[in-house]
């Protein structure tokens, strides 16, 4: 069974590519990365947050924005 894990950060630039790009050899693991900033190179999405198995953010902020703006697609994920 193949996990899915999304790593979120701000802008999509440095933090979450290069976690994205770490673990995405891993066996049994896809990756993607998104930022939180509108004009973040990939922009977090629902159809992101509904693919994830687990979402890793880079900083506790990161938490409150993504359930501010997007809480009714976490369903219970793990965060």
């Amino acid at each position: 069974m193949t996990r899915h894990i999304l790593f979120i950060c701000s802008q999509n630039r440095l933090r979450s590519p290069t976690a994205e790009q770490v673990f995405a050899d891993w066996p049994g693991i896809e990756t993607a990365s998104a930022g939180l900033k509108p004009d973040a190179d990939v922009p977090v999405s629902p159809e992101l947050l509904q693919w994830a198995d687990l979402i890793v953010l880079m900083e506790r902020a990161h938490r409150s924005r993504l359930s501010s703006r997007l809480r009714s697609w976490l369903g219970g994920k793990r965060v």
